[in-house]
């Protein structure tokens, strides 16, 4: 059931959607840190963020019976596109968004997010390949 749900593109791309909305809500809306019972909580929101954006999109396009000379390209052009989304966020806060502004630590915790969905989904794809 889970496996059918996320072979469909509407999960990766309401996901994808999630992302924009969360990123691009004025700093006015969100909590102020020093109330945060966990430090650096954003860090991990956006580790989260970008792992299921990039193990999503590579799963939907893991699952397809389509003929792909070397799949694992498909999930390194994933996971760069996550990268390039995270850091193109970045500076639409800083420009965009008010009381937003651009964050290096944001943008490593979206590539750790980024690689860590990459590891997940070429793990998973691959059991699931040999089950």
């Amino acid at each position: 059931m889970i496996q059918q749900i996320l072979s469909s593109r509407m999960p990766a791309l309401l996901w994808t959607i999630f992302i924009f909305i969360l990123l691009s809500l004025p700093g006015s809306m969100l909590p102020n840190e020093e109330h945060l019972a966990i430090p650096n909580l954003d860090k991990y929101v956006h580790v989260i963020l970008f792992g299921s954006f990039v193990f999503l999109w590579s799963f939907y396009y893991g699952v397809k019976k389509e003929k792909v000379k070397n799949p694992g390209q498909r999930y390194v052009f994933i996971l760069v596109i996550a990268c390039l989304y995270g850091i193109a966020m970045e500076y639409i806060q800083k420009y965009f968004i008010p009381n937003r502004d651009f964050d290096i630590f944001d943008i490593t915790a979206d590539i750790a997010g980024a690689v860590a969905g990459y590891l997940v989904v070429r793990f998973t794809l691959h059991k699931l390949r040999n089950a």
